[in-house]
């Protein structure tokens, strides 16, 4: 596979605002654990289910928001990352969580624009209700997710240890090196550091048990 710092160029750097809370994911997912079904609309309002879209050797699913930098700071590189793995027969699927009332940017509007705009020729899902997000136990965009053609999952954790503001080369080692063990048969990795960004906008009310 072709390393993504050589092809990643460089985009508009957006920094967090006061309200971006950064957290980490929950790895309350483990390594084999069944991943939860779901069939969610995308931006044009058309289902789409896990089952439908999974991969023949593997599936990335990942939560995603276009409002977030930390998203925003990834987005084309994921992209980047999305085409050369489908040619190893895993695909990428990406869910928005967000509520859109208080963070209008995320509207299903915009999530085509901004789809095209990062490169993602892979499905953008809208979780209007949440669930989803729930049900993996999501708590942050992004998110990632990579689970077995067999429909577990093998890891959970980030695409690499470049934030919006520390200067380290976007280049998805941690993503890709799971990837390659995923595609080899080997086993999950160990010790994975979690994925971390803008906590997700849950509706009032709506808040998980691990939200806070």
């Amino acid at each position: 596979m072709v390393a993504l710092n050589s092809l990643h160029r460089k985009r508009s750097v957006f920094y967090p605002r006061p309200d971006m809370s950064e957290v980490q994911s929950t790895f309350s997912l483990k390594p084999g654990d069944l991943a939860p079904a779901f069939e969610l609309p995308d931006s044009s309002g058309d289902p789409h289910s896990l089952h439908s879209l999974k991969g023949e050797r593997g599936t990335l699913v990942l939560f995603a928001c276009n409002h977030c930098p930390y998203v925003i700071h990834l987005a084309e590189a994921v992209g980047l990352l999305a085409a050369e793995i489908e040619r190893h027969g895993i695909k990428t699927i990406a869910i928005m969580p967000n509520e859109v009332e208080n963070y209008p940017a995320d509207h299903p509007d915009k999530m085509g624009p901004f789809a095209v705009e990062s490169g993602w020729g892979f499905p953008y899902l809208y979780d209007e209700s949440q669930e989803v997000a729930k049900a993996w136990s999501a708590a942050c965009t992004p998110d990632f997710y990579l689970i077995g053609g067999e429909g577990r999952l093998f890891y959970a954790g980030q695409f690499d240890s470049s934030r919006p503001k520390n200067d380290q080369a976007i280049t998805g080692a941690d993503l890709r090196s799971a990837i390659e063990a995923l595609l080899v048969g080997g086993e999950p990795p160990g010790d994975p550091y979690p994925s971390s960004g803008c906590n997700i906008k849950w509706k009032a009310g709506n808040e998980p048990p691990y939200f806070g």
